[in-house]
């Protein structure tokens, strides 16, 4: 079989930076993988948001579980129980940000416009908009707060990330 047929192509840029970041940047080798912080943060998949950074941490301080829009899914409550509890997850941060795509459109809205850029019907494809952020985030923060496997004992809080300041709110 051809390099060809069994390798994407388009990547290049991306692994020569690879190399050069294995050569010059990368610290963790032997990293034994717990979250030397005790930090888990569940935020959105937006590439404003630099996680680690936010909060002052460093690779290896925490867990991050991203995801459009930031949303506690069952998918990122597995996560938080296996950083609970095999990874040394004590405190737990829900972090969805401001001018997100999830809340500032419709669920038709985004079937359409992924139905245009894909050329075909997309009206089948959930994309779980957020229609209130707040009460969302709420909702959120009390779903892990009552996970029957996350205990009391891990500070759970939502915040919200505002992309055009850089500043974490409180507001669970």
């Amino acid at each position: 079989m051809s390099e060809s047929s069994t390798t994407a192509t388009g990547f290049d840029d991306l692994i020569a930076a690879n190399q050069r970041y294995a050569e010059t940047e990368f610290t963790t080798g032997g990293f034994d993988g717990i979250a030397h912080a005790g930090v888990a943060i569940v935020t959105c998949m937006d590439s404003r948001i630099d996680p680690l950074r936010l909060v002052g941490l460093k690779p290896g301080d925490a867990k991050i579980f991203r995801n459009p829009g930031g949303r506690v899914t069952l998918n990122a409550l597995e996560a938080l129980v296996l950083g609970v509890h095999l990874l040394g997850v004590k405190r737990i941060l829900v972090v969805p940000h401001t001018r997100c795509a999830m809340a500032s459109n419709t669920e038709q809205e985004l079937r359409e416009r992924v139905g245009q850029s894909a050329g075909q019907d997309a009206s089948w494809q959930g994309f779980h908009v957020v229609g209130d952020q707040r009460a969302a985030l709420a909702a959120d923060v009390a779903a892990v707060r009552s996970h029957p496997l996350i205990p009391d004992s891990v500070a759970v809080g939502g915040f919200m990330y505002d992309v055009d300041s850089g500043l974490l709110e409180q507001l669970v």
